[in-house]
């Protein structure tokens, strides 16, 4: 009788676990406490806008292979859209100004001695600063290794590692920084140019992969919460979901994808990072004008990020921890203010919906960084994923999914 792989969370990590494990024949059941796939990378029809939206704005760039591979697996891929080279239009809110970085495409980067091309008010030997990050020891805090101030900070690294930290990045973790810099702006263009799930990350990101899954045999059990883990010396013996007890015979295996406040509760003596930081977006019914690009940069304002999607603006404001406890409509009414101020659009609000993660990431702290776990455990046949694993990556799309591919693989050669 073949094994069972039991995948215990349907967010990305667990997802595409699935997708190798069922691709190579195996028996694959995913289990999921909600009654809907995706985790944090999902989308719902809201009620009071009267349209499909996100929990969150996810930018994929075109050198994150894991999830590339991912989408093909799929064939999703060609639902991601961009422009056809790496460029990101900037406003500055407090001046004005506008501008647009261009990379090219090359791992050289030629672009730092255009002008035009580069941040405004850098000089070429600006740069040299990320230097320091790619050799930035374990322990080290960002704010450790490079000075965070001055144009080219403000204008290039701090809207960077904000958006890929989530956290302040004076504060955040240096070798998490410099992983980012290492796949990003040291891989040239070619990484670098900018995805958005223009139909949004279900129709993207989970549909397809539950339908290939369905093809595949594997079975998806929504609502089904796992309360308990059944432990034997050296194996996990029984997996308990309060009503029905499923007992594992020697071959079976399992793939503990669920947020690690919820994998510290089901396995004894695990460490797992226990700060989080939140992300805090706000989504507007409005035709974006004719000319708005799909992702526009913001500096010196409430929002961070904006992205135009069809028939709706939405905004990300990463490390939101501050607007957590912000009334709703002070924060809808502060956040368009800023949004038609960089669009030119009317001043008055349009229909809106806020939406407010508290835990999106781990704190990309040294110390939290430390706490990850590898994916293996002391148990045979239990193995963890999880953005929140020891990646080497942030808390990211791709992370979420090269540690799924890495639990399969672990299984794979057992």
């Amino acid at each position: 009788m073949p094994r069972t792989v039991h995948i215990i969370g349907a967010g990305l990590a667990g997802l595409s676990a699935a997708l190798k494990l069922s691709a190579g024949g195996e028996n694959v059941v995913v289990h999921e406490a909600t009654a809907f796939a995706g985790g944090r990378c999902r989308s719902y029809h809201d009620a009071s806008l009267g349209m499909t939206i996100d929990n969150g704005n996810h930018l994929l760039l075109s050198g994150n292979r894991a999830a590339l591979d991912y989408l093909r697996g799929i064939g999703a891929e060609h639902r991601l859209v961009g422009p056809p080279v790496a460029e990101f239009p900037f406003v500055d809110v407090a001046t004005g100004q506008r501008w647009t970085l261009r990379f090219n495409d090359g791992r050289v980067p030629f672009w730092i001695f255009d002008p035009a091309r580069r941040a405004p008010g850098t000089r070429a030997l600006d740069y040299l600063a990320l230097a320091r990050l790619f050799w930035a020891p374990a322990g080290k805090t960002v704010g450790a290794v490079m000075a965070c101030e001055g144009t080219l900070y403000w204008r290039l690294v701090e809207p960077l590692l904000l958006a890929a930290l989530n956290i302040d990045p004076p504060q955040g973790s240096a070798r998490l920084a410099s992983a980012v810099i290492r796949e990003t702006l040291a891989a040239g263009g070619r990484a670098c140019r900018p995805l958005i799930a223009r139909d949004g990350l279900g129709a993207t990101l989970i549909e397809p992969a539950l339908a290939v899954l369905q093809q595949r045999g594997a079975t998806v059990r929504f609502e089904h919460q796992l309360r308990a883990i059944r432990f034997g010396t050296k194996r996990v013996d029984a997996l308990d979901f309060g009503g029905e007890t499923i007992a594992l015979t020697d071959d079976d295996v399992i793939i503990l994808a669920v947020p690690p406040y919820a994998a510290a509760s089901l396995v004894r003596g695990l460490t797992v990072p226990t700060e989080f930081r939140a992300i805090v977006n706000a989504h507007f019914r409005i035709e974006p004008p004719a000319a708005q690009p799909p992702i526009l940069g913001v500096l010196n304002g409430a929002i961070q990020w904006l992205f135009a999607f069809p028939g709706r603006l939405s905004v990300t404001i990463s490390a939101g921890d501050r607007l957590i406890d912000t009334p709703r409509e002070e924060l809808a009414k502060t956040v368009w203010a800023e949004v038609a101020k960089v669009t030119n659009l009317p001043n008055a609000l349009p229909p809106w919906q806020i939406v407010r993660e508290r835990r999106a990431t781990f704190a990309a702290t040294p110390e939290q960084e430390l706490r990850r776990p590898g994916a293996e455990t002391a148990w045979r046949n239990l193995v963890l994923a999880g953005d929140w694993t020891n990646t080497g990556l942030p808390a990211t799309i791709e992370g979420a999914i090269r540690s799924g591919n890495r639990a399969a693989e672990l299984l794979a050669r057992r």
